[in-house]
């Protein structure tokens, strides 16, 4: 049987807060990036928790959306400075 949406949610807090406490440990150029995932990590991880059995799943799940998301603006914005 598969984990428990509480269990779920409570894996997803404790991966992203130990990624936000991994992104301390980054050179300082890149430490703002580790905490924007671990940011990213709790963005949408309540929507993924009915799909996902694994915490992880659901804390990669949630980083990916975001990112796909971001992607899809920026080249909307390049579109857009392209297009007469």
């Amino acid at each position: 049987m598969g984990r428990t949406f509480p269990s779920i949610r409570l894996g997803v807090n404790s991966t992203a807060d130990r990624w936000a406490r991994s992104a301390r440990a980054l050179k300082k150029e890149d430490q703002r990036y580790g905490e924007r995932l671990a940011e990213l990590a709790k963005m949408h991880s309540s929507e993924a928790f009915a799909g996902c059995d694994d915490p992880l799943e659901a804390v990669v799940f949630s980083v990916l959306v975001e990112v796909l998301k971001r992607q899809d603006r920026l080249e909307a914005q390049v579109n857009n400075r392209v297009d007469p």
